[in-house]
């Protein structure tokens, strides 16, 4: 009897508005998160426990080492350059969200031709990260009519080896990045400033405030979640940069990068249980960055 009243109720609370709201929730969640489970969350468990292992890409005679993996990382040299190769971009991120945050303002004021200029700088965010690459590329070639030592012969300066150069050839992949991805920078903080209501201005310039003093009482508060994001953004991307030193340089002449180098051991010396743990290092490092970050820019109450 008991059972059969559970039924009723069970049917009776589907057929609801509730349950019917409920249950379709359920449903319209179901597939998303299964393909998030299936894609996602078991590769990354498997990726964990392939890092304390020595093995190969095909999982033959996978052998647990325990944290031999990580103590690699943290004591062979080869491997440690990696991370030194990523103090380059992440000084270039500061330079690059600085010169955003100044070319915005710029923009967001009274001059001509604003949105052509605003289109320009964009451009190149829109582009495949490879043709971004081949172009500076040949930007920085030294033989064969590369684009800068051509410039640089005008004036009777001998070529220089921009890309060989362990002195010079970071740098120039950091501006190549910085080139590509400022846009993106740019139209971002071009949104916040916009958003601030002209009032706030006219205010301000009634109390006699300068152009210095509206940008850092005005403008730099009001746009700071917006700041704090592509800060985040930005040193994540510094330290999980591939496509422009790999396809500029191959990582080669002392420019591979931590990712560059979780490839190289993964897909070329097949060590998938030593790229796993650089994998899931990158993650960790990702984390630490992300937490200090939200709780140096938490916004005041």
């Amino acid at each position: 009897m008991n059972k059969t009243k559970n039924k009723r109720t069970l049917l009776e609370w589907v057929k609801s508005y509730t349950g019917q709201k409920y249950l379709t929730t359920f449903l319209f969640l179901l597939v998303p998160v299964v393909l998030l489970i299936l894609f996602t969350v078991i590769p990354a468990l498997n990726m964990v426990l392939f890092s304390f292992q020595e093995r190969d890409e095909l999982g033959l005679s996978a052998r647990w080492i325990g944290l031999d993996n990580y103590k690699t990382l943290f004591t062979d040299m080869s491997y440690l350059k990696t991370f030194i190769n990523s103090i380059y971009y992440f000084v270039g991120s500061f330079v690059q969200l600085a010169l955003a945050l100044f070319i915005a303002t710029l923009l967001c004021s009274k001059i001509k031709f604003a949105g052509v200029f605003k289109g320009f700088i964009f451009f190149p965010y829109l582009m495949n990260g490879v043709a971004v690459a081949l172009i500076f590329q040949r930007f920085f070639k030294v033989d064969d009519g590369g684009t800068l030592n051509s410039i640089l012969a005008l004036f009777g300066s001998d070529p220089i080896n921009w890309l060989t150069n362990k002195s010079l050839n970071n740098w120039c992949l950091v501006f190549s990045s910085i080139w590509r991805y400022i846009g993106f920078d740019i139209l971002m903080f071009i949104g916040a400033i916009q958003s601030i209501s002209p009032d706030i201005y006219e205010a301000a310039e009634i109390d006699g405030a300068n152009a210095w003093q509206r940008f850092w009482r005005i403008v730099f508060p009001s746009i700071r979640p917006i700041v704090a994001l592509q800060l985040i953004l930005s040193i994540k991307g510094a330290t999980s940069v591939f496509e422009i030193p790999y396809v500029i340089t191959g990582g080669k002449f002392d420019t591979s990068t931590f990712v560059i180098k979780t490839q190289e051991v993964g897909f070329t010396f097949h060590k998938v249980g030593l790229a796993s743990a650089m994998a899931v290092v990158l993650l960790l490092i990702i984390i630490v960055i992300t937490i200090i970050q939200k709780l140096f820019f938490k916004e005041e109450r």
